[in-house]
C-alpha cells in the first residue's frame, strides 16, 4: 500500500470523461481511478450509475427520483451506456498501465436510501429489498472488476470503494421517507457489517459526520475514506484501532471545490497531527495514510481538480520522505 501515497474520491467536473481519465492517470499515478462525470446527466449520477451494475433489478427515473422498474428502459440504458463509454476510455488511456485501480460504486446502504420501491417506500423500508439489493449489488460490482480486468491485463489489484454517505443517518434513523414527512427505522449494525461483508475488502468512503469507525473495523472492510476537517480529537482511539489492526485511511486533506491550495506541508499536517498523537512510529506512517480530496470534485473547475489530485501527491510526498516535517 506504500506506493498508493494518493488518490481521489471518484467524481470530476465536466463532461469529457477521456480527459478526466487522462489526469487521473497522471496526477495520481499510485492508485489511479476510473472517474465519475455526473455533469453529464442522468445515469451518470452516483445512484444512477452504480444502478446500472444491479443485476435483475432494473431501475427507472421518476419526479422523487430512481425507483425500481419492471424491465429495463431508457433511463437504466443511458446509465449503462455511460459507463460503458468510461470503460472504453479507461482501456484506451490505461492499456499499458501496470498497477493498482480503484474503482468506486455506490453502497448498498446509500443507495437503498435513495431508490424507491415500485409501490411503496424506499428500498430501506423494507429488510427483504436491501438484502436483494446488497447480493444484486456485489454480484454486479463483481462483474464490473472483471470486466476491468480483461481491458486492463496490468491491473495488479483492483481497491473497490463503497461511497456510504447515507451510513451515520441510515444508522440513527434519520433517513426520510419517501414522501418526506417521516423518517425510516434505524438499521441494526450487526444488518451493516453482515452486508459490507458482501464485497471483497473494500474501503468505505463516508464524507458526512458520525463515522461508524467501530462497526466498519468489526466488518474488516480494507480501508476508510473521511474528510479530515470531520476528524475529532475524540476520534482518535477508535482512529488508532483502525491502524492497529491493518486497515488504510484515506484522508481527505484538499477541498473539492476551488479555493487556494496550500502547501505540501500544511496539507499534510492533519495527517502527521494524528499520527504523531496516537504515538506511532514515524516510519509506518505513509504505508497507512493516503491523501485525497475532502470528497468528489465534481463541483470543481477542472484545473482545479487536477491541482487538487497534484497537491495530494505532493503532501504525501512529506509523510513518506520526512514525517516529523510540517
Amino acid at each position: 500500500m506504500s506506493t498508493w501515497e494518493a488518490t481521489g474520491v471518484g467524481s470530476h467536473p465536466g463532461e469529457d470523461h477521456l480527459e478526466a481519465i487522462r489526469v487521473v492517470f497522471g496526477e495520481v499515478p499510485g492508485l489511479p481511478y476510473l472517474p465519475e462525470l455526473p455533469a453529464r446527466g442522468v445515469g451518470a449520477d452516483m445512484v444512477g450509475r452504480t444502478a446500472a451494475l444491479l443485476v435483475d433489478l432494473p431501475v427507472e427515473v421518476q419526479p422523487s427520483g430512481w425507483r425500481l422498474s419492471d424491465r429495463p428502459g431508457r433511463d437504466h440504458q443511458r446509465a449503462v451506456d455511460h459507463l460503458r463509454r468510461d470503460l472504453d476510455g479507461l482501456e484506451e488511456i490505461g492499456h499499458d498501465y501496470t498497477g493498482p485501480l480503484k474503482l468506486q460504486v455506490c453502497g448498498p446502504w446509500t443507495l437503498a436510501g435513495a431508490i424507491e420501491l415500485k409501490f411503496g417506500d424506499k428500498m430501506l423500508s423494507d429488510q427483504g429489498a436491501v438484502r436483494d439489493l446488497t447480493a444484486s449489488l456485489a454480484q454486479g460490482v463483481a462483474e464490473h472488476c472483471a470486466e476491468v480486468r480483461r481491458r486492463l491485463p496490468g491491473v495488479t489489484e483492483i481497491v473497490l470503494q463503497l461511497d456510504e454517505p447515507g451510513l451515520p443517518g441510515v444508522l440513527a434513523g434519520t433517513v426520510p421517507t419517501a414522501s418526506g414527512f417521516g423518517r425510516l427505522a434505524a438499521v441494526e449494525e450487526w444488518r451493516v457489517e453482515e452486508s459490507l461483508r458482501s464485497f471483497e475488502a473494500p474501503v468505505v468512503h463516508c464524507c458526512a459526520p458520525g463515522v461508524p469507525y467501530a462497526l466498519l473495523r468489526r466488518a474488516e472492510v480494507r480501508g476508510v475514506s473521511v474528510d479530515a476537517a470531520l476528524l475529532r480529537r475524540r476520534d482518535d482511539e477508535e482512529l488508532g484501532e483502525l491502524f492497529e489492526a491493518g486497515m488504510a485511511l484515506f484522508m481527505g486533506v484538499v477541498p473539492g471545490r476551488d479555493t487556494r491550495l496550500a502547501d505540501p506541508g500544511v496539507v499534510a499536517r492533519p495527517a502527521l497531527g494524528l499520527w504523531r498523537r496516537l504515538g506511532f512510529a514515524p516510519d509506518g506512517l505513509a504505508s497507512k495514510v493516503v491523501l485525497t480530496p475532502a470528497c468528489g470534485l465534481a463541483g470543481a473547475s477542472p484545473a482545479y481538480a487536477r491541482a487538487a489530485l497534484a497537491a495530494c501527491r505532493k503532501a504525501a510526498r512529506v509523510l513518506r520522505d520526512d514525517p516529523r516535517e510540517g
